[in-house]
């Protein structure tokens, strides 16, 4: 998913319009005020529809204590991008899907929505986590920043800290336990090229994509670091992940994928609901 400094651009604006705001309220806005009433005094049918009184002080009133348009503005758009920041930083954060590497988890032009809770509370922008709440779990689908670019990433976490991976023959092996596959699908049928497996991954049970003709059908064994975590996509042989740029450091988190919410492929394609659910 590529990566837009969003959260930035976000607080610019909160702060910005929240700003011009306050210095308008504080030191500019009682004084029009008080030419508003003076100009009510001078007119005192301003209020009685089509008067002449009305009309004079209508353009006084807007020659003379009009608010500035920065000002209008900043005051209609302060709550709605404030109330914006505060969802998409601690709430929930929406993305699109751009490549196959969830497949068949996720598709290209998957709408999905990210908690930004579950892993605890982060500052937006410099991310510091300020409260803890749940840690990644086996089988999680999350989106990080992996360790070799400012890019957002999406992939299913197999490994906690601590945890031994071994990957032989297709299968998984976290701690000497097994991770059991189930044959769903060969395509095509008879010589197949891929196949489909349902895995299940610390009792959390999704569907894996295996290409029998990949070149990153590699056999490894690892250990997770402390503070680290181990991530694959579930198209297992059609995915930069941990296998090639490491293991993730927990500051990179940024949330929890849990639902599709529309499936918008290209931009003069028809968006559909049908693949509305949660993400296993």
């Amino acid at each position: 998913m590529e990566y837009l400094n969003f959260p930035l651009i976000l607080v610019l604006l909160v702060f910005g319009t929240g700003l011009v705001w306050a210095i308008d309220s504080a030191l500019f806005r009682r004084d029009r005020t008080a030419t508003i009433e003076k100009l009510q005094a001078q007119w005192p049918d301003w209020e009685k529809e089509g008067s002449s009184d009305q009309q004079q002080f209508v353009t006084a009133a807007r020659a003379n204590a009009a608010e500035p348009v920065i000002v209008e503005y900043s005051r209609s758009l302060f709550p709605v991008l404030a109330i914006v920041l505060i969802l998409r930083s601690f709430v929930v954060e929406p993305f699109q899907i751009p490549s196959g590497s969830m497949i068949p988890t996720l598709e290209v032009g998957d709408f999905i929505l990210v908690n930004k809770y579950t892993y605890g509370i982060r500052l937006p922008v410099i991310r510091t986590k300020v409260l803890d709440i749940n840690e990644p779990r086996r089988g999680d689908v999350m989106v990080f920043f992996p360790p070799h670019k400012k890019q957002y990433y999406i992939k299913r976490v197999i490994g906690v800290p601590g945890d031994i991976i071994e990957y032989r023959n297709n299968v998984l092996t976290i701690n000497g336990e097994v991770q059991p596959q189930t044959l769903l699908a060969e395509l095509p049928p008879g010589r197949p090229n891929e196949r489909i497996v349902s895995e299940r991954l610390n009792g959390v049970e999704h569907r894996v994509r295996q290409d029998l003709r990949s070149a990153l059908r590699e056999d490894f064994s690892i250990k997770v670091r402390p503070g680290h975590y181990f991530l694959m996509g579930d198209n297992r042989d059609n995915s930069s992940d941990s296998r090639l740029w490491g293991q993730v450091p927990e500051e990179n988190i940024v949330g929890k994928a849990f639902a599709i919410w529309m499936h918008w492929e290209e931009f003069f394609s028809i968006p559909s609901f049908a693949r509305i659910g949660r993400i296993q």
